[in-house]
């Protein structure tokens, strides 16, 4: 296997940094280990940002994210590990990163966690119909 896992997160510049715009990425293929029992965790994460200056190089985020698959982690320690990690490489103007986790003895865990730049404030949401202003939210 050429492909080795890494815990380096490439960036590229944002390409519209005059503007607030909202990325969103889904990963349903998160694992990591259960610290207590050594067996698999799994999860789909959950990525909305605002850039700033910077944006994540997909390819250098999966094997980011891949990197995790052998090391044993508590859910919401792993989930703001790998918030911080994002956010100290990109400096986004916000993110937040949602991990859903798989069953794992009768209980679902979802971890919600957010960083904001000091100071930032998104813009007022425009709903443009009455169909888009019930169904969307803007974090």
């Amino acid at each position: 296997m050429t492909t080795q896992a890494s815990k380096n997160l490439e960036t590229f510049p944002n390409p519209n940094q005059q503007r607030d715009y909202h990325i969103h990425m889904e990963i349903p293929e998160f694992t990591c280990l259960c610290p207590k029992t050594g067996q698999p965790d799994f999860a789909t994460l959950v990525i909305d940002y605002i850039p700033d200056e910077l944006c994540v190089e997909l390819k250098s985020l999966k094997l980011y994210i891949w990197s995790f698959r052998d090391e044993g982690h508590f859910h919401e320690a792993v989930t703001n590990r790998i918030l911080d990690d994002l956010a100290s490489a990109l400096k986004p103007r916000f993110m937040r990163l949602t991990a859903k986790f798989y069953v794992r003895g009768g209980i679902f865990t979802n971890v919600v966690a957010e960083h904001r730049e000091p100071g930032w404030q998104p813009a007022p949401y425009v709903a443009f119909s009455q169909f888009e202003s019930q169904s969307n939210t803007r974090g």
